[in-house]
């Protein structure tokens, strides 16, 4: 399998996700976004967490206009695997790859600390959790507060599209909502890191199951 990360100015976490997926035993392309295609049998695409465009006007709202944008679109739109994380989960609800947007913390204050998760839906991101598995993760934004009319909350509840929710919301997020997914549940936008909690010297591996599952998921499909 094969998995094509993206660098964008700003961006702190293309390598950390690379070495993830990379763990998870994907042959790993990096991308810049300058470039206007993918690398030729690219099955999923990470977005990275960083500060893209140094998160001017808003988060993500840059990165979503830039020329690997459409490549990434085009990519999702023939069933193309996509993993947004953090700031990359601000970029795929600007390029309306997933709904809701990504607003100010509900505190005002960068928040960067570990927290609690547990997995709500299917999908080959999530399937290596339990359902209501806890899992614990880092997180480090300023703009994780997620939010989406009713109307899409209630499509997100009712088609089982929240791919995790926090145990205890640390930034005023809707229905306590940490990541979603699309409908057909192959673009995940996450504010969490998993890509940072993949060996044991960091303090945790939380994260791993997600990468190996969407490992053996996507040999499977």
């Amino acid at each position: 399998m094969k998995a094509a990360v993206i660098t964008f100015p700003g961006s702190n976490c293309d390598r950390d996700l690379a070495v993830a997926f990379e763990r998870a035993g994907f042959e790993v392309s990096r991308v810049w976004h300058k470039d206007t295609a993918l690398p030729a049998g690219t099955d999923v695409v990470g977005v990275p967490g960083g500060f893209s465009y140094g998160d001017y006007l808003r988060c993500g709202a840059i990165a979503a206009q830039s020329p690997v944008a459409a490549a990434i679109r085009a990519h999702a739109a023939r069933g193309g695997y996509v993993l947004g994380v953090c700031n990359g989960f601000q970029v795929l609800t600007e390029m309306r790859l997933l709904p809701g947007a990504l607003m100010r913390n509900a505190g005002l204050k960068f928040l960067c600390k570990s927290v609690g998760l547990t997995a709500c839906a299917e999908s080959a991101f999530t399937d290596g959790y339990a359902q209501g598995q806890r899992v614990d993760l880092p997180i480090a934004h300023h703009d994780g507060n997620y939010t989406i009319d009713a109307e899409g909350l209630a499509r997100l509840q009712g088609e089982r599209l929240v791919a995790f929710r926090y145990t205890d919301t640390p930034n005023g997020s809707m229905d306590d909502i940490a990541g979603v997914l699309s409908a057909n549940r192959r673009v995940l936008g996450m504010m969490p890191h998993p890509e940072r909690a993949v060996d044991p010297a960091h303090g945790g591996t939380d994260g791993s199951a997600l990468f190996a599952r969407l490992m053996g998921g996507m040999a499977l499909a």
